[in-house]
């Protein structure tokens, strides 16, 4: 009976010892979702954090660029959001406004990292709401012109004076534009989707328009030289469908003589332009104009509805940390004036970064308005509608003034 006793009471002392054990801690999971490819930063910031082991485990989800939008509001709405998300800048009122974000602006004021002074206006601006902070800008691009010096040589064009204007910019079109050798004068993309926004909108503002003038007569003008362009196949019919990416892929194959894009086709370009090329700053309407150029690239965004808001935070303030590699490893410009960039070495880069880093003081934002969406919407409506023979330029741009006039109340 004792022995009984004895064993049951050490048992009972193994149960109760073996109970009072601390659990293993287990790593905390912060998801993130965004529209990096693998040569993009997400993901490879995403690996690079997990390696540190740091009690946070990150796991990785690829969007496509017109579901984001869809997918995310989805997402919140049916409790299924991520925890982090990168969104389009002119996007981010919206998620913002709307309480899907949460508000950072306690934990960037104590954060080591992430120092608001730092940032340019422009990208710091769209990041914020109703004078709070609902994220940390990703990077910032604005937009240029690529151009081929090769071909230029061999159509009797001087390699060192690209089109300063819309006029020039047509008529150098039209010069190099082959379609023995399949060859279009300009690539630039007229999707109708947010990079349609992104390309015309300079080219409105430039005119004296914008999205609060849509209809500007030197905004029309710009709807105009696109439909002269596209009506004479100066640039490839299917630019009305297809995004910057293929666009300037056309232009790295040497189907394409000009390009309008971005400086994160720089690396790419780089790899496959078998020819010697320049960037010029956007043409403007005439000489002595006005400048614009956009402003794009994504702000890193956390969900009100995550469950674990420092964790999150700390993910993204890994992310801002290492903004000084952007442009080295990943050809992006960091959305950061305090982060000199050290020449490549290569010259068409360096030339090129200068060229942007130039079109960058002209860039503006999209909004921020928390119905940029459907703004954006009748822009694009528009730009397809008068591109198509649907409307004329200035028909489509009266439409889309009213439904822009409409949603801005």
């Amino acid at each position: 009976m004792g022995i009984k006793i004895t064993l049951l009471a050490g048992l009972l002392a193994g149960t109760v010892s073996a109970s009072a054990l601390p659990a293993l801690a287990e790593d905390v999971t912060i998801t993130v979702w965004s529209l990096d490819k693998d040569i993009q930063p997400a993901p490879n910031l995403v690996k690079e954090f997990n390696a540190l082991n740091k009690g946070i485990k990150v796991e990785y989800r690829l969007l496509q660029f017109d579901d984001v939008v869809s997918e995310a509001m989805r997402a919140f709405s049916t409790g299924q959001a991520p925890d982090i998300i990168a969104v389009d800048n002119p996007e981010h009122a919206l998620f913002a406004s709307r309480g899907a974000f949460l508000d950072l602006t306690s934990r960037i004021e104590t954060s080591q990292v992430i120092k608001p002074d730092n940032y340019f206006p422009g990208p710091l601006k769209s990041v914020m709401w109703d004078g709070k902070y609902y994220g940390v800008p990703k990077a910032t691009n604005t937009i240029a012109l690529y151009y081929n010096k090769d071909m230029f040589k061999a159509k009797g064009l001087d390699p060192n004076a690209p089109p300063q204007t819309w006029a020039e910019l047509v008529e150098d079109a039209r010069k190099l534009t082959d379609p023995a050798k399949n060859v279009y004068g300009l690539a630039f993309s007229a999707k109708g989707n947010e990079e349609g926004t992104f390309q015309f909108l300079p080219w409105a503002q430039m005119g004296g328009g914008g999205y609060q003038h849509i209809n500007a007569p030197g905004a029309v003008k710009a709807l105009e030289t696109w439909k002269t362009i596209i009506d004479e196949k100066l640039a490839s019919p299917d630019s009305l469908t297809r995004g910057q990416w293929d666009s300037t892929g056309t232009f790295n194959s040497g189907n394409a003589a000009m390009a309008i894009s971005g400086p994160w086709e720089l690396d790419r370009m780089i790899q496959e332009a078998k020819f010697d090329w320049g960037v010029a700053l956007l043409p403007v309407p005439e000489k002595g104009a006005q400048r614009s150029s956009a402003m794009g690239d994504f702000n890193w965004a956390v969900f009100s509805s995550t469950k674990h808001p420092d964790e999150a935070f700390k993910v993204i303030e890994y992310f801002a940390s290492q903004d000084d590699k952007m442009f080295e490893k990943y050809g992006q410009l960091p959305a950061r004036k305090d982060i000199e960039i050290k020449p490549t070495g290569n010259a068409h880069k360096d030339a090129a970064l200068k060229v942007f880093l130039d079109q960058l003081q002209y860039a503006q934002p999209r909004g921020p308005h928390p119905a940029w969406p459907k703004i954006s919407k009748a822009i694009q409506d528009a730009i397809q509608a008068a591109l198509t023979g649907q409307m004329s330029p200035q028909e489509a741009l009266d439409q889309a003034a009213k439904k822009i006039s409409a949603v801005l109340g």
